[in-house]
């Protein structure tokens, strides 16, 4: 039993029986939804090779999300698309989804462990965790859960839209994916209010 799981079972108690890990993928593209997912693992539940997402190669990261999903008590997907992120901003939508995600979980949690430092409004217990995808076992595989579902979106997407690389990318505002928007403008599942610099020709580094 790694640290990550240490953590998650030092939330355990009589009055916790269910803990479910809470995390986010596609904060930063320039196109696609947010998807969130929402895991809920017995206590004695453990593979040593859950860890956050970003820190996992695609091969495992799909080999653990088939484990994550036969191994776990739940688990719940929440996604927002382009169009609302445009709407309510792309905080609100990630924690829109992450409610929608834990709100799926059957049975209920007593306690969520969200990544960062930002919860959502609800009848839920939770408890924000700043960097929590590389410190807990939950939130880790809520981070794979998330990762993957979203990549499978943008690869699916990317068939209809090819020269955005959205299959190599995932939507993530790369030097290719910029100079194809500069070129051949945007598709309707670009998120506009991310654009705003790129357009009037003002993109800068930092977006990356």
């Amino acid at each position: 039993m790694n640290s990550l799981k240490k953590f998650d079972n030092t939330f355990h108690s009589r009055k916790v029986k269910l803990l479910a890990g809470v995390d986010e993928a596609g904060r930063g593209p320039i196109a696609g939804p947010v998807v969130a997912a929402a895991v809920i693992f017995d206590k004695r539940t453990f593979h040593k090779q859950i860890n956050d997402s970003k820190k996992l190669n695609e091969k495992v990261r799909e080999e653990l999300f088939s484990w994550i999903i036969g191994n776990c008590i739940s688990y719940g997907i929440g996604i927002v698309e382009h169009e609302e992120i445009d709407k309510i901003n792309i905080l609100q939508a990630s924690l829109k989804a992450m409610k929608h995600a834990v709100m799926k979980l059957k049975p209920s949690p007593q306690l969520c462990l969200i990544d960062g430092n930002k919860s959502f409004n609800s009848s839920f217990v939770t408890k924000t965790i700043v960097k929590g995808d590389a410190k807990s076992f939950s939130i880790a595989a809520a981070s794979i859960i998330a990762k993957v579902t979203r990549d499978r979106i943008m690869k699916q997407v990317s068939v209809e839209h090819p020269i955005y690389l959205w299959d190599h990318n995932k939507g993530y505002p790369t030097k290719a994916h910029v100079e194809a928007v500069k070129k051949y403008g945007i598709t309707p599942l670009h998120r506009k209010t991310f654009l705003k610099k790129i357009l009037n020709e003002e993109y800068q580094a930092d977006l990356f």
